[in-house]
């Protein structure tokens, strides 16, 4: 798998997820700025509301923008042969007969990005998964999380 490619979806997705998150944003302070949006009377919250929405949509917009320099600042160069995971390193895990990918990001574990049709998973260090991973070598067995505890075992790392 072409992880510099890989990398560009991931930041591709967190580029969309931005402008999103910018534009509701925009559109929330815009509201909550609006003539028409003057209290009434003492318990009207709505302006108040909105307010407060607009600024943790404009928060959550400037974590995406540090994801994005996070993820734009590691290398694509292929995992060093023999070398043990760590932040930027691509893992297969097998179980059961299928083979997992998971992306050890910086930030924004969870996000899944498709690429030459096979899923692949970012998790960070601080994730249970992420916290086996790092550090562990191929052909090293860790256990699964939650309902899948099964025994896995690492296949590649690149």
């Amino acid at each position: 798998m072409d992880k510099a490619a890989l990398l560009q979806a991931i930041i591709g997705q967190l580029k969309h997820d931005l402008t999103t998150q910018t534009q509701a944003a925009l559109t929330s302070r815009e509201e909550a700025t609006h003539e028409e949006s003057k209290p009434e009377n003492k318990y009207d919250m709505h302006a108040q509301e909105a307010a407060y929405l607009a600024e943790g949509q404009a928060r959550f917009a400037a974590e995406l923008t540090e994801a994005i320099n996070l993820y734009l600042g590691l290398s694509p160069a292929p995992w060093p042969a023999g070398k043990a995971a760590g932040l930027g390193a691509l893992v297969g895990v097998e179980a059961k007969g299928k083979t997992q990918f998971y992306f050890l990001g910086p930030r924004n574990g969870g996000m899944e990005v498709s690429l030459d049709d096979q899923s692949v998973t970012v998790i960070t260090p601080s994730s249970p998964l992420g916290r086996q991973l790092l550090g562990a070598g191929i052909g090293q067995t860790i256990l699964g999380t939650g309902r899948n505890s099964a025994a896995q075992q690492i296949t590649a790392i690149t």
